[in-house]
């Protein structure tokens, strides 16, 4: 019988290995900026083309390769970092493993430009699928220069599951910010489709957190030192006011290298305690210096994830420092916590579903006696409906077990009949003929606002108050893309903002119900946290900006409405389309029945 066990060609073994450490585009940034980190740049220029799909281009002043150097850093496990186990526990730099170029090389078309300071010409290298196609003299800048295009060009698999262009952009500029915040001392320019995103002269901390989050975080953070003899730790943590209902402007560093790591991440929250609300999330950035023999950094290809030798005594050290910056700094419980700080507006939020605030809004919206009918045939099983995750989903057509004059009785009590009865200020009760339905008025409120946006774009847009005094925001680069991106979708919704300049909008206008700029400009910074978090969902615009919106603007639990109001929340609800969920997936009502009742007392 023949051998069945056989060496992989290196063409195939290289796709493996590049699958570990070239996930995206923003894997090939991460790698190629570290790299110029290493060579001791001052400067780096990072050029980046259809989100890195088309092109990644990396510049940096650095002390360059020679020739010979250059051709074996495209090979697997070559590197400069290292030269024995023994240097495992001691690594300084942010490469060490060997890999990174020889997995971007096999998996996409590599330029690379390099000359040492002493050396009067350079070096160009082709390099094709790991194959160098051409290695010839070139005159060039002291320094290197890397250009990768075509990412995933043999693996159409790998290439066909990337996300959209503005996810990728989003993962790419997460990876900017990890190594521009851990390197104050570079200047770092970043170009995206020829437009300058960020140009950060080299300063310090403090100034480099400003420049890439913008200037409001000057009064927004504090600042954290603790010097041990086993731990040193430094950085700049957020007042509670600065925290968001998103995560992601979190960042710890150990010998400036950004870790992800839950176990701190605990440590910092726990210090927090009774100063956020458990649903937000902290800014943060740490600098934590240690003997590099009491970690270990090679756990993980990326290297984000390592293991400390005494973890309990890093974790009391985190919550410790945290918690004496923040008493240092006067930094007290300043919250009501019965208030949703991300879009905090209890009474007007209600006025939202009053019926003379709905009429203004829903005037291209149908009648609600011949909407209700229509339903009525989509309805299949209220129980399926209500079944699965909490998964964004817009597209559910099911029928009702309700009967015509069950769904006739609600409207009767709605309108006048058995008024529906108020929970906690969060869940509206209101009878049927098989029992009560448990309405969840958030989850409705954000449903119908929905229904409501979604209509706006695709037809008329919604009214706008002008404000006799304009109100200026001012977002970080990236945010400040995002919202130019969706700026005319933003405005059809009822805003009406402009740009002012390359990260500032003014607010001209906003949408009727709100009674002021700021609260426009909250929700602006609110529509933008949730927008940034519906992208992995691949939702169109229109479903994105609306859903945003929507959960932005919906009115929070603990929020009292009138009878009257309830009554018109329960009206428009069973008016959408779908009234089982709302756009993040919540329930928004549950049916209790009698016999489930009658089973409960009788402790059947």
């Amino acid at each position: 019988m023949a051998d069945i066990i056989q060496l992989l060609p290196d063409s195939i073994a290289n796709q493996i290995a590049a699958g570990e450490v070239i996930q995206r585009p923003a894997s090939v940034v991460k790698e190629l900026m570290e790299n110029a980190i290493d060579a001791g740049s001052t400067e780096i220029k990072l050029i980046v083309k259809d989100s890195g799909k088309t092109m990644i281009q990396v510049i940096d002043n650095g002390k360059g390769m020679s020739e010979p150097d250059a051709r074996m850093s495209f090979e697997r496990h070559a590197t400069s970092k290292i030269r024995s186990a023994a240097d495992l526990f001691s690594i300084q730099t942010m490469g060490f493993r060997g890999e990174a170029l020889a997995s971007i090389a096999a998996i996409a078309h590599v330029d690379l430009v390099t000359r040492k300071s002493e050396s009067e010409v350079g070096s160009h290298l082709v390099v094709r699928g790991s194959k160098v196609e051409k290695q010839e003299v070139c005159q060039a800048a002291p320094g290197t220069t890397f250009t990768v295009r075509n990412l995933f060009y043999n693996v159409p698999a790998r290439r066909k599951f990337l996300k959209s262009d503005p996810v990728e952009l989003r993962h790419i500029m997460e990876e900017f910010h990890r190594v521009v915040i851990a390197h104050p001392d570079i200047f770092f320019v970043m170009h995206h489709n020829d437009n300058e995103t960020y140009h950060l002269p080299a300063s310090n901390l403090r100034q480099r957190i400003i420049n890439v989050f913008g200037k409001l975080y000057n009064e927004r953070v504090v600042p954290v030192h603790e010097d041990t003899d086993s731990i040193t730790i430094e950085g700049f943590i957020g007042k509670p006011e600065a925290s968001k209902k998103t995560k992601g402007e979190q960042y710890i560093f150990v010998n400036k290298r950004f870790i992800k790591s839950h176990y701190l991440n605990h440590a910092i929250r726990s210090a927090f305690e009774e100063l956020i609300t458990k649903d937000q999330h902290p800014f943060y950035v740490l600098f934590l210096e240690m003997d590099p023999a009491g970690i270990d950094v090679n756990v993980h290809p990326t290297k984000t994830e390592i293991k400390f030798e005494e973890e309990r005594l890093i974790y009391n050290y985190v919550k410790v420092s945290i918690k004496h910056a923040l008493g240092q700094y006067n930094v007290i419980p300043a919250i009501d916590f019965d208030v949703d700080y991300n879009f905090s507006r209890p009474q007007e939020v209600a006025t939202m579903v009053k019926p003379s605030k709905m009429n203004e809004v829903d005037r291209s919206i149908p009648e609600l006696d011949n909407l209700k009918k229509d339903n009525l045939s989509a309805w299949q099983s209220i129980y399926d409906g209500l079944e699965g995750d909490n998964q964004p989903d817009h597209s559910i057509r099911i029928e009702s077990k309700f009967t015509q004059q069950e769904i006739e009785e609600t409207d009767n009590q709605s309108s006048g009949g058995k008024e529906p009865y108020h929970l906690h200020n969060s869940y509206i009760i209101s009878q049927i003929k098989s029992g009560f339905l448990v309405i969840d008025q958030q989850s409705a409120h954000e449903r119908i606002l929905y229904d409501q946006y979604l209509k706006s774009m695709e037809a008329t847009a919604l009214p706008t108050q002008k404000q006799l005094f304009p109100v200026t925001i001012e977002l970080n680069n990236a945010r400040a893309e995002l919202l130019k991106s969706i700026l005319d979708k933003v405005n059809v919704l009822g805003f009406e903002v402009e740009e002012f300049g390359e990260s500032t909008f003014i607010i001209h206008g906003i949408p009727v119900g709100l009674d002021s700029a700021e609260k426009g400009s909250e929700m602006i910074e609110a529509l933008i946290d949730q927008y940034e978090r519906n992208l992995e969902f691949q939702l169109g615009i229109n479903e994105n900006v609306a859903r945003s919106m929507a959960i932005s603007a919906g009115m929070k639990k603990g929020t009292p409405l009138t009878s009257e109001e309830r009554n018109a929340l329960i009206d428009q609800l069973f008016a959408c389309e779908v009234p089982f969920k709302s756009p993040s997936g919540k329930k928004c009502f549950v049916s209790i029945d009698i016999e489930e009742l009658m089973k409960r007392f009788k402790g059947v």
